[in-house]
C-alpha cells in the first residue's frame, strides 16, 4: 500500500488509502473498457492522448499500482502502432510502454527484471515456473517487449532480443494460448514470418499458429485473421489465402466485449491491404 508509513498515525488513513487505490484502478479499468468497446475510431485517435495524459497522472500518486501500470504500458503502445506514423514518435511510445510493463512485472515475476540482457539460462529457469497467474502480467511485459523491438527494428541491438521476446511469448501460449483471444499463437505467427526461410524463418509454423488463433477466438478477434493475411500470406505469395482472410475480417461483426475497437482497426487495415493486393501481387 502507498501510504503504508501513515499507518502508526492515523490507522483510518489505511483504509482511505485502499479505497483511493481502489477507485483509481477502477477508473483506468472502467476507461481503458469505453476505449476498448468504442465504435467511433477517430473519436479514441482524438482523445486517446487526454487519456494517456491521465494515466501518467495517476501513477505520480500510485507509481507502484499494476493495474495502472499495465494500463498505462498497453495503451501507450497500442496508441503507437494505431495511430503514430512517424518513426521516432513509435519510438518514443514503445520505449514508454516497455518501461512501464518492466515497472508493473519485476516485483512480482523477478525473471522480468533481466529478461532482456541478463543470462539466458536464468530466464529459461523463471518461465519454466510461470503459472496461469503469471500469464497476464507476463502478457503485457512480453507484447511491450514485442512493440519495443519493432519500433527499433532498424537496430541490431534491438533485433538480438527477439529471440528472448520469443521464448516469452511461447511459454505463455504453452501455459494458457487462449489469453487474450488466443493472442499469444498470433504473436508466434508474426514472429516465425520476421524472416522468409531462406534465413530461418518458419513460414508453415506461423501459420499454424495463426489458424491456431483465429480458432481460439472463434473468428471474433479480426486482427488474427489480417495479419495472417500480412505475414504469411504476402510472405508466402499465396494471394488466394490473403485475399480471403482480410474478406473474411471485413464481413466479420466487428462489435465484440473488449475488442470493438481492435477489430474496427483490423477492418481498416483490411482494406488498406486488399486495395494494394493487385501491386503487391
Amino acid at each position: 500500500m502507498k501510504h503504508a508509513w501513515l499507518v502508526p498515525i492515523f490507522g483510518v488513513l489505511s483504509g482511505c488509502s485502499s479505497v483511493m487505490s481502489s477507485v483509481t484502478e477502477g477508473l483506468a479499468t472502467d476507461l481503458s473498457s469505453a476505449i476498448l468497446d468504442n465504435e467511433d475510431i477517430a473519436v479514441v485517435r482524438d482523445g486517446a492522448p487526454a487519456y494517456l495524459i491521465m494515466l501518467d497522472a495517476l501513477l505520480r500518486s500510485a507509481p507502484d499500482n499494476e493495474p495502472l501500470l499495465n494500463a498505462a504500458a498497453t495503451l501507450n503502445g497500442a496508441y503507437a502502432t494505431a495511430f503514430v506514423d512517424e518513426p521516432e514518435r513509435q519510438q518514443a511510445f514503445a520505449d514508454k510502454a516497455l518501461r512501464l510493463a518492466s515497472r508493473a512485472a519485476c516485483p512480482r515475476l523477478a525473471w522480468t527484471c533481466q529478461a532482456r540482457s541478463g543470462d539466458r539460462a536464468a530466464l529459461t529457469e523463471g518461465l519454466a515456473a510461470m503459472g496461469a497467474q503469471d500469464v497476464p502480467l507476463a502478457y503485457a511485459f512480453a507484447t511491450a517487449w514485442a512493440g519495443w523491438i519493432q519500433a527499433h527494428s532498424s537496430d541490431w541491438a534491438a533485433i538480438a532480443e527477439f529471440g528472448r521476446v520469443k521464448e516469452v511469448m511461447q511459454r505463455i501460449a504453452d501455459v494458457d494460448e487462449g489469453h487474450d483471444y488466443g493472442g499469444p499463437h498470433m504473436y508466434l505467427g508474426v514472429f516465425e514470418t520476421v524472416l522468409p526461410p531462406a534465413l530461418g524463418g518458419q513460414p508453415e509454423v506461423a501459420r499454424r499458429h495463426f489458424e491456431r488463433a483465429i480458432e481460439l477466438s472463434g473468428g471474433r478477434y479480426l486482427m488474427a485473421r489480417v495479419l495472417f493475411a500480412e505475414h504469411y500470406g504476402r510472405l508466402m505469395f499465396d494471394r488466394a489465402l490473403h485475399d480471403a482472410q482480410l474478406n473474411a475480417a471485413l464481413v466479420a461483426e466487428p462489435r465484440q466485449a473488449g475488442i470493438t475497437l481492435v477489430n474496427l482497426v483490423a477492418q481498416e487495415q483490411a482494406r488498406a491491404l486488399l486495395a494494394s493486393a493487385d501491386a503487391y501481387f
